[in-house]
């Protein structure tokens, strides 16, 4: 008999109709008892699970919670040292930062990303300006995969950049040198290249050192009396329409440059716009014939040789004929006169003559025992070396004596002139902060009576004599002139003058140095056609010592005061004779 239509022999797999399901299989004793192994074991594993969660928990909890202060207790267990970026910093000698590194983006491409290269190039130069279309759009084109289009961006021109959205710009931060104080201190403090090399200044002096130090280099600056310097020399420079200017501020007892100024002079931040005038530093790296301010140094060696005195005479009548050059003064007063006076009225007369009998070998020692015949040592680089008379003959010994056929820098004539004040010590110089705690080591290069008795002349200059412009009342300022023509490839210049004032206060026991140089400055009105140092370099180192004093802690006296009288006064030349005879 045949099945029904649609019947499936197999029981278990119906098709049309559903049969009466199947019976469930039985398993046997091993089966159950894995099956019942592997339950167990995801029951466990479920309980690690979950107790683990559970720790998390509670331990977030404690952490967010309960205990709020952990971070602060785990960045005590374990702090994270700051990693210093670049060159270390420099300051002045009161912290003032005048040059730090910061991060900033510079931008590049890779060419073979560019798109449309002209379009890219019109855009770029649209943000960036200075950039030249040309070398841009040539840069772009080119088949390199790597060229740099304009580093040490600002953050804004970054920003510009990026909404421009041109694929293949990419930007790599670099490190940039910052000077906050711009050009006002920038011969001193010098500048560092695109790559953070050291180019000028302390930064190339300092290179190696500014690389692996963390801490600021404090140099001996003060900004306060750079500015002051700086303002007024500048004024000088308008007022005059000279050429250039250069100045120094130094303390005597230290050999700490605390100002010094060459101008014209130029933007550390902007080295690329830097002329070879402007980066040239008047006051380290110039050399110049100094005219009468070298009458410090004739009369003082005259004076510690005892070749002279205060009472001495001589004959500046007559000029001086050495073959063909004659000596002749810019006022003569057609008399014979005495050493003061021979200071007082700047006689280039009377200081020949005092060379002359004092010989050539005791002026030439002096003035290489006060630094002047060698180049000044100090950190910044850029260095001049003296000029001197070759071969130094009789007729050049009696120029020297007042500053012509001898070229010196500025910073020489300081670094020389503070000795001969301070109590007869030379000091190096130096533009980084001395430590107060230690005492420099000085080399005495003339006695204490011939320093006390050069004060009293150059106070009598301020006083009485071609520096009275200098004076800055309360501040009992001394000094000396020097007005010099300058030396040509065909001789003197007549109407191209370098007119100087060096000076100090206060007399009475002298802290600081001053020197003012006015390059070719012209007449005006005001100085009744005049151009020499009296009228031009003087009064900027007055005016700067009254604004300079009250922050130096140097308070104003009674420049009548009987004390200070005795202190500063010369007795007249009958007095020092019968003084003498009496002796």
């Amino acid at each position: 008999m045949k099945p029904p239509k649609g019947y499936d022999d197999n029981p278990c797999r119906p098709r049309h109709f559903k049969p009466a399901p199947c019976a469930p299989v039985a398993l046997d004793e091993p089966a159950q008892q894995t099956l019942e192994i592997g339950r167990n074991r995801l029951l466990v594993t479920a309980a690690l699970f979950a107790v683990a969660f559970a720790v998390i928990g509670l331990r977030l909890v404690d952490v967010t919670v309960i205990k709020p202060s952990g971070k602060a207790e785990l960045a005590q267990r374990a702090p994270v040292e700051k990693v210093q970026v670049g060159r270390a910093d420099i300051t002045d000698r009161n912290g003032v930062l005048l040059a730090t590194t910061l991060v900033s983006p510079s931008l590049f491409a890779n060419p073979k990303q560019i798109i449309d290269a002209a379009d890219a190039t019109k855009k770029l130069v649209g943000v960036l300006p200075e950039l030249s279309e040309s070398e841009v759009y040539a840069k772009l084109t080119s088949d390199r995969s790597f060229v740099w289009l304009k580093r040490q961006l600002t953050p804004r021109q970054e920003f510009e950049i990026n909404r421009l959205g041109i694929p293949g710009f990419e930007f790599q931060r670099e490190e940039r040198r910052v000077y906050p104080a711009g050009d006002l201190a920038a011969h001193v403090v010098g500048y560092s290249g695109i790559d953070n090399k050291g180019l000028a200044g302390i930064e190339r002096g300092f290179d190696d050192i500014l690389k692996s130090r963390r801490e600021p280099l404090a140099l001996s600056i003060d900004v306060r009396l750079q500015n002051i310097l700086h303002e007024e020399l500048a004024n000088a420079v308008t007022e005059f329409t000279a050429i250039g200017a250069t100045g120094m501020v130094m303390d005597v007892h230290t050999g700490e440059v605390l100002a010094m100024v060459s101008l014209p002079d130029f933007d550390a931040n902007k080295p690329g716009t830097a002329t070879a005038e402007t980066i040239f530093n008047r006051a380290t790296l110039g050399t110049y014939e100094m005219g009468s301010t070298f009458k410090i140094f004739t009369l003082a060696m005259a004076l510690e040789t005892r070749t002279a005195t205060l009472a001495s005479y001589y004959d500046a009548a007559h000029p001086i004929k050495v073959g063909r050059f004659t000596i002749n003064d810019y006022h003569s007063l057609h008399r014979a006169l005495s050493l003061p006076e021979i200071f007082e009225y700047s006689s280039n007369l009377g200081a020949a003559r005092i060379a002359m009998d004092a010989g050539t070998d005791k002026l030439r020692d002096f003035l290489g025992r006060v630094g002047l015949l060698r180049p000044a040592m100090i950190e910044i680089p850029e260095i001049g070396t003296p000029q001197l008379p070759n071969p130094w003959r009789e007729v050049s010994t009696m120029t020297v004596a007042f500053g012509h056929g001898i070229s010196v820098s500025p910073l020489q004539v300081a670094v020389a002139a503070s000795a001969v004040v301070n109590g007869g010590i030379l000091f190096q110089p130096t533009v980084i902060k001395r430590s107060p705690d230690i005492a420099p080591a000085g080399q005495q290069v003339l006695s204490p009576r011939t320093s006390d008795e050069m004060r009293r002349l150059m106070r009598l200059v301020v006083e009485k004599g071609t520096g009275e412009y200098a004076a800055a009342p309360g501040y009992l300022v001394g000094g000396k002139t020097g007005t010099a023509e300058k030396a040509s490839t065909h001789g003197y210049k007549h109407k191209a003058l370098l007119s100087s004032f060096v000076g100090a206060f206060p007399m009475n026991d002298p802290r600081y140095l001053i020197i003012a140089i006015i390059d070719e400055p012209h007449p005006s009105a005001k100085t009744h056609g005049f151009a020499t140092a009296g009228w031009t370099a003087a009064p900027v180192v007055g005016r700067s010592v009254m604004r300079m004093a009250p922050l130096l802690g140097v308070k104003p006296v009674d420049e009548n005061l009987p004390d200070i009288q005795r202190a500063l006064a010369i007795q007249s030349p009958g007095d020092l004779v019968k003084k003498l005879a009496a002796n």
